[in-house]
């Protein structure tokens, strides 16, 4: 029997697909059902699996994340996607990441069948079968989430340093495939920072870095670290160093001067 895992974070829809249709008919055995991509990577690092059967938009990590995670660790696991019509394009781009086949919802009878008969065949000519602890990787390299976690964080301020102007948690979040609010939990819990404050914090140093040329005036320097309103930079920068940004500015050329030689 090939196991099977069910990722779809409608629990209602979970259920049904998982009770309705004859898996073991085909040789499946559904080992679990899990409710988003994070549990779903946390399980296939300790319990490996021949079939994914995820749904594309979940919270926390969605199916493109979770697809691109296993590729990425080379993780001999086939992926078949959940879609609805709107999604497909997003669906196509995934096969980058070894995704097999796409089911559209809601999901046909004929269309299940049809599809884990053709990956059963794939599945016995590459002969997987009972085979899942022979892996490339060594367990051991990826047994649990700690460096997957330090990747999303190292990302995450990497893009912030880059794109400190205009970055924002929704895009991020995006481009990690998770869900904003989820993110900007997880950023809190791994550095005991809220993002919004490291934002600011890094908008402030560059805004400080600016400053100290003479060439940029301060509506320059504002719209150069992603403030359209000047009063609003100006208020951001005092909260932030406790002086508005010419005290700043007048303090760092006394200081340039020599002012405060004796």
């Amino acid at each position: 029997m090939y196991k099977l895992l069910v990722v779809d974070d409608e629990k209602e829809s979970r259920n049904l697909l998982c009770s309705y249709f004859p898996w073991g008919d085909l040789e499946f055995e559904i080992v679990d059902q899990l409710e988003n991509g994070k549990v779903a990577l946390e399980y296939i690092l300790n319990n490996p699996v021949d079939v994914i059967l995820c749904d594309i938009k979940m919270p926390f990590l969605d199916g493109i994340g979770l697809a691109k995670e296993i590729f990425n660790r080379h993780i001999k696991t086939k992926i078949i996607f959940l879609s609805a019509y709107k999604d497909f394009d997003y669906a196509r781009n995934a096969l980058i990441y070894g995704v097999s086949h796409y089911i559209v919802k809601p999901s046909k009878y004929n269309e299940i069948f049809e599809v884990f008969s053709s990956l059963k065949k794939i599945l016995d000519n590459e002969g997987l079968a009972n085979k899942n602890d022979s892996l490339d990787i060594p367990v051991n390299d990826f047994k649990d989430l700690s460096n997957y976690d330090s990747k999303i964080i190292s990302f995450v301020k990497t893009y912030v340093n880059e794109h400190y102007k205009s970055a924002k948690l929704e895009d991020i979040a995006e481009s990690v495939h998770m869900n904003p609010n989820y993110l900007s939990q997880f950023f809190k819990q791994k550095t005991g920072e809220c993002f919004s404050n490291y934002l600011i914090k890094t908008k402030m140093n560059h805004a400080a870095k600016l400053l100290d040329d003479i060439r940029y005036k301060t509506y320059e320097v504002s719209e150069m670290v992603g403030y359209s309103n000047t009063k609003n930079f100006t208020r951001t920068f005092k909260n932030f160093y406790g002086k508005s940004p010419k005290e700043y500015r007048n303090q760092r050329e006394i200081i340039d001067t020599g002012a405060f030689e004796r």
